[in-house]
């Protein structure tokens, strides 16, 4: 017996990192889980992992998993990715908007094309996907969303500025700033239906194949999380009943009570 027996859960960016380490997580508790991502098979991507990979993990473990392969920055795809995982595994009640992108550089510098793909991956995609996923958990009476942020959408602290506040970061920390105010909001809009809606950020760094791209972008001193500190975090969201945890910005280490450096990384860079 696990502790999301029964439930059915919808997992974005689950062929690899966070994502995937959430995904494995929940089926390790008993939730059917829907895989969305791009990449579906291995050695289509110029990063590791695919769908089949991790739902080949999942079931080897006994768990329940399906890929729903889909492009987060097509409107398109997008409006067919509840309707598809529903089909395959019930109603969803587990909402993870996890699937992020980044491009690093000066803010006045960042191309329009870029910009617009963060905001549709990281704002439009989680806002439409609640849209599509959240009525149904309401009527019946009971759901878990859970959005993944960064410190990123955090205020720098100044002036002056110290160099860590200066990283290339400023689309992608207020894409996370929007994605919580999405979260605040919406758990406000539904609080006392049973829904729960939560933010959730990593403390240090999680050495994901997408943050092995990015290095040159992070400090050698920079501190590391173990690969499981988000997926606890995120059971403990997500595994309590319903809508009691709701409307929180939380932060996996700190969520779990587990000891962080001090100094500047407690408002730096998260992924």
């Amino acid at each position: 017996m696990g502790s999301m027996d029964g439930r059915v859960a919808l997992v974005t960016g689950a062929s690899r990192g966070i994502g995937q380490y959430i995904a494995e997580r929940f089926a390790a508790e008993g939730a059917a889980v829907a895989l969305v991502a791009r990449t579906v098979t291995p050695g289509s991507s110029s990063l590791p992992g695919s769908l089949e990979e991790v739902v080949e993990r999942i079931r080897a473990n006994g768990g329940r998993a399906v890929p729903v392969p889909a492009d987060l920055t097509s409107p398109d795809d997008v409006e067919t990715i509840v309707a598809r995982a529903e089909a395959a595994l019930g109603p969803v009640d587990t909402l993870v908007n996890n699937a992020g992108v980044n491009f690093y550089g000066p803010a006045l510098d960042i191309p329009p094309r870029r910009y617009a793909l963060m905001f549709q991956m990281m704002v439009h995609a989680p806002f439409r996907l609640c849209q599509l996923a959240v009525p149904g958990m309401v009527e019946r009476g009971r759901g878990w969303v859970l959005n993944i942020t960064s410190k990123q959408a955090r205020h720098p602290m100044g002036p002056p500025y110290p160099d860590w506040a200066s990283d290339g970061c400023v689309p992608y920390g207020m894409c996370k700033a929007a994605l919580d105010r999405l979260t605040t909001g919406l758990a406000a809009e539904v609080h006392g239906s049973g829904v729960s809606v939560n933010s959730l950020g990593t403390s240090g760094l999680v050495m994901t194949p997408g943050v092995a791209v990015v290095s040159p972008h992070t400090p050698d001193n920079a501190p590391v999380e173990d690969d499981d500190t988000m997926a606890d975090a995120a059971l403990a969201l997500c595994g309590a009943p319903p809508g009691t945890a709701t409307g929180r910005v939380a932060y996996s280490m700190e969520l779990l009570g587990q000891p962080f450096p001090e100094g500047p990384w407690a408002l730096s860079a998260t992924f």
